[in-house]
């Protein structure tokens, strides 16, 4: 029997040897490849993350591809986004990641493309479909070894100009970025200081996790001790990266994104540029100051990743760290490429990181606040919850309930990847914040007068 609670929103996740065993990932191997043969695909590009049990998980993948008879480009282990990058550059369109981003270390899963697009929702289900009915192609396939992370450094070493060096501090967090990132980095003109850039699935010194700031310590004190302009801290896979300023604190995703949406806007007058309902309003009035059209949207990084498509739009990004560039680049998640962006921006520029941002708007906001249920109970809260009514707000349903005030806004909306609400404040003041948290707390216990709220 196969767990069907691995096959998630957006990707395959589990505890291997419990959940995600090595003959369930051969049987996901097997339905990926019969869909491809469905849609006449012939070539599947295939990497591994830095965790321990992606050997075993690779030749499982490899297997049951090859079982189908379609053909696999083993590129071994390499970050997230090299593998995106291995299906544009072998012009595959398809293929699988071997990674567990940032879970623990027993967990590991599978990202996955086919025709140039992120599997997600139905088509995930579809794979398990095929697995439960036993639907597989029959074929041999050939495997080909290839190395691919050389290409993928000269290509971003070709894009980016740095105006002068600067002094950079990257904690890898024992994840797979700790493969390129030194010299991709000095590659482009930088001086580095490196922190656990060892590849070690056990993550032995922090959790690879950037989003969250106790896994900042390290980072934050090798900027502040040696005196650098700015600290990288890459997540397990490197698909999203925290950025720490010259002065220590956190330049969270959201105002990253303020500053690389002027700089493409700059370029492309007019353009839509996206964001997930977790981020600032702030973010949404400089796109429009910038002269762009500020389009929000439901979190998710395969959901976002198509929206940029269907928009041509040059920029998305997400909350959590997820940015994906279409100019100048190829439209997927890339924490390598955007951390060499952000680099080229602060190179051309005479202030320091911490005064590039001190010029940018701020406000006063909560991290993301989460609430637990049993499975399924958080989407029964949420339709009741959207049919409230609410004073003096705009409020957006896209993706849960998303109230915005003249000085601040609210957000409750379901987790598609855990059973929980992802819950999140801003204003500009204090006062605003707290009154604002009040209307929302009153409306959640209307619904649920036993929820214990986090805020």
């Amino acid at each position: 029997m196969i767990d069907s609670a691995i096959f998630r929103a957006y990707d395959i996740r589990g505890v291997v040897e419990t959940a995600l065993t090595a003959e369930t990932v051969r049987r996901i191997g097997c339905a990926f490849g019969s869909e491809m043969q469905r849609q006449g695909l012939e070539r599947a590009c295939v990497g591994r993350d830095g965790r321990t049990t992606g050997p075993m998980l690779r030749d499982a993948l490899v297997d049951g591809l090859l079982s189908t008879g379609v053909d696999v480009i083993d590129i071994g282990m390499v970050p997230t986004p090299t593998l995106y990058f291995a299906t544009h550059h072998f012009e595959t369109g398809t293929g699988i990641m071997i990674t567990g981003s940032h879970n623990p270390p027993e967990y590991n899963g599978l990202k996955m493309m086919m025709a140039g697009g992120a599997l997600y929702g139905d088509q995930i289900q579809t794979l398990y479909q095929r697995i439960v009915a036993d639907d597989f192609a029959q074929g041999e396939g050939q495997l080909q070894i290839t190395d691919v992370l050389a290409a993928y450094h000269s290509r971003i070493v070709s894009d980016i100009k740095l105006d002068r060096p600067l002094k950079v501090a990257v904690d890898c967090g024992n994840g797979v970025t700790g493969v390129v990132a030194e010299s991709l980095l000095r590659d482009l003109g930088c001086e580095v200081t490196m922190l656990f850039d060892d590849v070690d699935g056990q993550f032995p010194n922090h959790h690879p996790d950037p989003s969250k700031p106790e896994n900042l310590n390290d980072i934050t004190k090798a900027v502040l001790d040696n005196g650098l302009d700015l600290g990288l801290a890459f997540d397990g896979d490197g698909d999203r990266v925290g950025v720490i300023d010259n002065q220590g604190q956190v330049i969270w995703p959201d105002r990253q994104m303020i500053l690389l949406s002027e700089d493409v806007l700059s370029r492309n007058p007019g353009a839509p540029i996206i964001f997930d309902v977790k981020c600032s309003r702030l973010l949404a009035e400089a796109i429009e100051n910038a002269g762009g059209q500020p389009v929000m949207w439901k979190t998710g990084h395969s959901l976002v990743k198509k929206h940029l498509a269907d928009l041509k739009a040059p920029l998305a990004g997400e909350m959590s760290g997820h940015i994906f560039f279409k100019e100048r680049w190829y439209g997927f998640d890339d924490a390598l490429y955007v951390a060499a962006r952000l680099l080229e921006i602060f190179s051309k520029r005479s202030e320091s990181v911490a005064e590039i941002f001190a010029a940018i708007p701020n406000s006063i906001n909560t991290p993301e606040l989460n609430i637990h249920f049993a499975e399924g109970e958080h989407h029964a809260f949420m339709a009741e919850f959207s049919k409230l009514a609410w004073d003096g707000a705009e409020v957006s349903n896209i993706d849960g309930v998303r109230a915005d005030f003249v000085d601040g806004f609210g957000l409750v909306r379901a987790s598609n990847t855990t059973p929980s609400l992802v819950i999140r404040f801003e204003a500009d003041t204090a006062a605003g914040l707290a009154r604002i948290q009040d209307q929302f707390r009153a409306a959640m216990l209307n619904v649920a007068p036993d929820l214990e709220l986090p805020f």
